[in-house]
């Protein structure tokens, strides 16, 4: 095998220029065309692709070095730039190629499993096996470089505004947080468990207490849960706090932030302030509280039209405090015949409505699953409120509140990607005065939406006691194309209004100093009032970067059982180990 003795690189393979310059380049061997009396070899690197050009009046011994490379053989080559012959618009070195005349053989490559090309139709699970190799792919290499690009220009900008960045433990106590915690098992504290944070939330208060008043961190943060497209179980957070702020000025500074982030990534200009929506708004006319608003197809109220109809699914739904709703479709009838409406039916069976009724408008006379029940002009009156016409199809939820409107919203994310109209673009949206408490079914009792540190509207405060619903926090959500990229609060900072929101969520005095009493203590040495909030790099990359899942922005990512597949991560370890950890394994039922 060649060394690269006497070698050194002056230039990455995508950007060689100027004909007649010497150049050193190193790199992958993408392809080779070897034509007997010529050789060419496309040599890679994450910059993009030059050809090496071997010739009748290259020396024998570089010219049957050449003819013995194979794809993914690292190269390194010393050359004359020079004009091609034979040009290619499709790469940024197209005009020139290098006329080589010192080739090193750094490493020689078995035939991969797959080829290493722009484009591949390879399952993903292979590909994640061999990941190293995925990773060499350029689509793959350009969403991570801008990931770190992304990063960077988040730094400077904080830098440039204050703010002092500050690593926060990666092991810590459990505290309650929404999810699931990783938990570390200490060696030395037998049966005690360090957790992987779910995020800084509490340290970063902490800090704000420490008088360090602008705080940020590119945090890695670990939650056990479920995975899906827009969740891994290990992630990053731009995590940021301040000190004597209100909403509008964490808002501000965010706002400028996402624009510095286009503007110097993307090159694109977005318009501040960006919009903004109640969460009772969002909810009313998207059904979610992370909408996508590049499209329309916004939920409407027929309650009122339906009252005092026959149907008595609408009538029931009205008179026990519920509503009924919907949603037009245009232009869709030709896509969902009958069939397809019953397969909409049943996905909304399985996200908790009864069912799902409709109005198919194909020929004159609209095809309405409950015309039944509908008395002169009643039909028609609805239609019209709707603003639906003939080829639309009209999908209509009867039910609370709380199943209608989340339903609807699911029904308009997928109908709207199936007819695909959902248009190129970045949709920006804060979501504001989200409720303090969410109702749990299961345990009967008010857990905290955001966390239990948020600080309530000034004017609901007396609601605590006696009516949670009423309760409205000072928090807020940035939402980009209908994924949640940040969740916000001003925090509570005062000691007692602290125990109160922990009494008001079913805290007991022993669970509140177990779990948060080094926070409450802290309280009572003085706390300057402040709020923050955490973004998503992860997900933020991927809608930059026009990627569909994070996978295609994290360098090593996890499967949907949260195992990696390259490295085979969780695995087992060895006796001694578990030992010293005083663990025992037992056998599962599962």
């Amino acid at each position: 095998m060649d060394t690269m003795k006497g070698l050194k690189r002056t230039h990455y393979c995508g950007e060689v220029t100027g004909v007649g310059n010497t150049v050193v380049v190193g790199g992958y061997v993408q392809k080779i065309r070897d034509m007997g009396t010529l050789i060419f070899i496309d040599l890679r690197d994450r910059t993009g692709i030059v050809q090496l050009a071997f010739d009748p009046n290259t020396a024998r011994d570089v010219f049957e070095k050449a003819s013995q490379c194979h794809s993914e053989y690292v190269l390194m080559a010393k050359g004359q730039v020079r004009e091609r012959e034979s040009k290619n618009a499709a790469i940024a070195t197209g005009d020139i190629e290098i006329f080589v005349d010192d080739l090193r053989i750094l490493a020689k490559a078995q035939t991969p499993p797959f080829e290493i090309t722009d484009e591949t139709n390879v399952n993903e699970e292979l590909r994640l096996k061999y990941r190293y190799l995925d990773l060499r792919r350029k689509p793959l290499q350009d969403n991570i470089i801008m990931r770190s690009k992304i990063a960077k220009v988040a730094r400077d900008y904080f830098a440039e505004n204050g703010f002092i960045e500050i690593e926060t433990p990666m092991m810590m106590k459990s505290t309650p947080e929404g999810a699931r915690d990783y938990l570390v098992p200490s060696r030395i504290h037998h049966g005690k468990f360090y957790a992987l944070p779910q995020s800084p939330q509490i340290y970063k208060q902490l800090l704000m207490i420490a008088g360090y008043d602008r705080y940020i961190q590119l945090a890695r943060c670990f939650r056990d849960e479920d995975l899906r497209a827009d969740r891994q179980p290990e992630f990053t957070q731009i995590d940021m706090e301040m000190s004597f702020v209100e909403v509008e000025d964490i808002l501000e500074i965010v706002e400028g932030l996402i624009t510095t982030l286009f503007r110097e990534v993307l090159g694109k200009e977005i318009t501040v302030p960006l919009p903004r929506l109640t969460y009772r708004e969002a909810m009313e006319r998207y059904g979610s509280d992370k909408p996508d608003t590049r499209f329309g197809m916004e939920i409407q109220d027929i309650s009122d039209l339906v009252k005092d109809c026959d149907f008595g699914v609408f009538t029931g739904a009205i008179e026990n405090g519920g509503s009924v709703r919907a949603i037009v479709a245009k232009n869709a009838v030709e896509t969902y015949t009958r069939k397809e409406i019953d397969r909409l039916t049943e996905f909304a069976r399985g996200i908790g409505a009864k069912g799902l009724a409709y109005v198919r408008w194909v020929e004159d006379e609209p095809n309405c699953s409950f015309a039944k029940f509908m008395k002169e002009g009643e039909l028609e009156a609805i239609l019209s409120r709707l603003g639906a016409e003939k080829g639309d199809l009209v999908l209509i939820v009867a039910d609370k509140n709380r199943v209608t409107l989340p339903t609807l919203g699911a029904l308009r994310l997928k109908v709207a990607k199936q007819l695909d109209i959902i248009p190129e673009g970045f949709n920006f949206l804060w979501i504001t005065e989200f409720p303090f408490f969410e109702y749990n079914d299961e345990t009967g009792s008010w857990d905290a939406m955001h966390h239990p540190f948020t600080m309530p509207m000034d004017e609901c405060i007396q609601y605590l006691d006696s009516d949670p619903e009423k309760v409205i926090a000072k928090a807020y959500d940035l939402v980009l194309n209908g994924t949640e990229l940040s969740s916000g609060s001003i925090r509570i900072t005062d000691y007692e209004l602290q125990q109160k929101m922990f009494e008001a969520l079913g805290l007991t005095e022993e669970e509140i100093e177990a779990k948060f009493g080094f926070l409450v203590e802290a309280y009572k040495y003085g706390a300057a009032p402040h709020g923050g909030c955490g973004i998503g790099l992860d997900r933020l990359a991927m809608i930059m970067c026009g990627a569909d899942s994070l996978k295609d922005v994290t360098a090593f990512p996890k499967v949907q059982n949260a195992s990696e597949l390259m490295s085979n991560a969780p695995g087992l370890v060895d006796e001694k180990q578990l030992t010293e950890l005083a663990i025992a394994i037992t056998k599962s039922d599962k």
